[in-house]
């Protein structure tokens, strides 16, 4: 028994254990990738120890029962911790096994280093993780090409065609002060311009019909950042206009107006108005507050294990990533939901407050891992939720008006997507889907309340139906089938019989074959039929023939000949084609092709 794999198992279940528990998935990056690791290392001695099957998410038990009294949030946790472990564990089950054959075959005795070319061939073609590799290197004193897999990497990307970032990507060329927010408290400005852009070069006058950036030296529009988007709006000086499509950050604290020069020209020093669109600044507004309450829900409802993992807000919905490892269901979404509509309903004041980034912490401000904060950080209260946020927000949460998620999945492993909206298109939403409820209640001449009753009960008609098409078509193919028997040919004693019938599926052309044989005792058969331009083919042969001629055989000359192919056992077979004008030729020829194999 290997007990250093023991030691290393159980060390690896409690460090992944109490990650989980704090909220941390297995990812590719950051803590997450720290978690993956741990998990992965501890499977390939499990797989040292002989373990095949899933056998790391078991021990979450174990854990719970020596250490869950002393840790209640273990306890509390430990289904979440089992489920996730067992997620990775059965992703990773198959790379693991095909990537250890290849590693030992490639570490034969005497090899003193493993080639970089190899390390890289098990991570890119079979997931096998480059620090796993190394790792069993190092345990058998067994050099890592660790420079050689770098540069295979490199020829990799290189290979991939990796494209530069378009001209408007470029970093644009700002020295001077950074511009003023003022956004938070007011949608117009009177700002002075002091720096143009077009094509990515700085200029000092932009005329009618161009594209360019405008610094000012204070704006309202705010600029994209932790998920919100830009604002948009107009400049506009004496006889110029210009219309912003987006904000976006020129530098940490400088704002660049994207958009074009409606009228007139715009020149570096004159004295503008800047004015934010009001009503879509409206709206992004919702829809981010609601995002914060909707994060809130979440850890309510899923546990505390979930955690942002990214988020886009803009005019038309709210779109946010989080840590889970199953799908939600529609009782879980029902209640977030409401949650976040109570909280709408509550009517509260948003706060919004400057502090040290420690007093907003120990305050339980939310902060997003793998985040940059500053010493001083900006905290949003709204309704319960706390978290640490520069974006702008409504000033009550009955601002928002009601909150409706539209789509929840996932984008990764471990990561789910969840889709809302807010406010006139939540309402514009529910009415739609209010209007297409009373439209099919109607088409199916019920009320919408009885709906799924009337579904149901349609349904169980239709299946009845199809039952009694079924035995129909078998019944119409049975009195075909005694047509048949008198249109057999014999070839050395074997009943050869090939036709074409109509209106028979493929299953009531199997009855019919099987009931053929029983008839005809000595036979090989060979029945086809046509539905919607497709053809079924059913080849049997009874168990005395086999020896001379197998259905699967018959099958693959007729399909051949029509464009599709078959096959099967000697005494059943099946297949299909499309060319239905050469079906009747194929037929015909089943004769002849009997006659060679006797």
């Amino acid at each position: 028994m290997n007990n250093n794999s023991l030691k290393v198992i159980a060390d690896h279940i409690r460090c992944a254990g109490f990650l989980i528990v704090d909220g941390i998935i297995p990812g590719n990056e950051g803590r997450g990738y720290v978690l993956r690791r741990i998990t992965r290392r501890a499977l390939r001695h499990g797989h040292k120890l002989g373990q095949s099957q899933a056998f790391f998410y078991k021990l979450v038990a174990d854990l719970d029962a020596e250490m869950g009294a002393a840790y209640p949030e273990l306890r509390e946790a430990a289904s979440q911790v089992a489920s996730v472990l067992k997620q990775e564990e059965e992703r990773f089950g198959e790379t693991l096994e095909s990537g250890m054959k290849i590693l030992e075959a490639a570490l034969v005795d005497g090899v003193k280093m493993l080639d970089g070319q190899t390390a890289f061939k098990l991570y890119a073609t079979y997931g096998f993780p480059a620090d796993l590799t190394a790792d069993i290197c190092r345990e058998r004193d067994i050099a890592f090409d660790e420079a050689g897999f770098e540069e295979a990497m490199k020829d990799h990307k290189n290979k991939g065609g990796g494209k530069e970032g378009f001209a408007g990507d470029k970093k644009l060329e700002y020295t001077g002060e950074k511009n003023v927010f003022v956004g938070y408290e007011h949608l117009s400005q009177e700002a002075k311009v002091v720096a143009l852009y077009v094509n990515g070069a700085q200029v000092q006058s932009a005329s009618a019909g161009l594209d360019a950036i405008v610094v000012l030296n204070s704006t309202p529009f705010y600029a994209e950042s932790g998920g919100q988007c830009g604002d948009s709006g107009v400049i506009t000086s004496g006889g110029a206009s210009f219309k912003v499509a987006d904000t976006l950050k020129v530098q940490a604290d400088v704002f660049g107006h994207h958009g074009s020069v409606v009228s007139g020209s715009l020149n570096v020093g004159d004295t503008v108005q800047a004015q934010v669109d009001g009503a879509l600044r409206a709206r992004i507004m919702r829809n981010h507050s609601a995002t914060h309450l909707m994060h809130k829900a979440l850890r309510e409802v899923l546990g505390k294990h979930v955690a942002q993992k990214g988020s886009q807000v803009d005019s038309e919905k709210t779109r946010f990533d989080f840590s889970h490892n199953g799908p939600m269901t529609q009782d879980e979404i029902t209640q977030v939901e409401t949650i976040v509509n109570r909280e709408i309903l509550s009517n509260a004041a948003t706060r919004a407050q400057v502090m040290a980034f420690d007093d907003a912490v120990k305050e339980g401000a939310m902060a997003l891992f793998g985040e940059k904060y500053g010493d001083t950080v900006r905290v949003l209260d709204i309704g319960s939720s706390r978290e640490l946020c520069g974006g702008t927000h409504v000033a009550h949460t009955g601002d928002i008006g009601f909150f409706k998620i539209v789509a929840e999945g996932g984008v990764a492993a471990g990561i789910r997507r969840v889709e809302a909206v807010c406010g006139e298109a939540a309402v514009a939403l529910v009415q739609g889907m209010s209007r297409q409820l009373h439209e099919a209640a109607a088409s199916l001449r019920t009320q919408p309340e009885e709906l799924t009753h009337k579904i149901v009960q349609m349904q169980d008609q239709v299946k009845a139906l199809e039952k009694e098409v079924a035995a129909l078509k078998s019944k119409l193919a049975a009195g075909q089938g005694d047509e048949l028997i008198a249109k057999a040919v014999d070839v050395a004693g074997i009943k050869v019989l090939a036709a074409q019938l109509e209106g028979v599926d493929a299953a009531s052309l199997r009855d019919l074959a099987d009931k053929l044989k029983d008839k005809l005792k000595t036979a090989a058969i060979v029945l086809a039929s046509v539905v919607d331009g497709k053809i079924s083919l059913i080849a049997a042969v009874t168990a005395d023939s086999t020896g001379k001629v197998k259905a699967g055989d018959l099958i693959g000359f007729v399909a051949k000949q029509i464009g599709g192919k078959g096959g099967g056992r000697a005494d059943m077979a099946q297949g299909g084609g499309t060319d239905v004008a050469a079906l009747p030729a194929a037929l015909n020829g089943v004769v002849g092709f009997v006659q060679e194999k006797v």
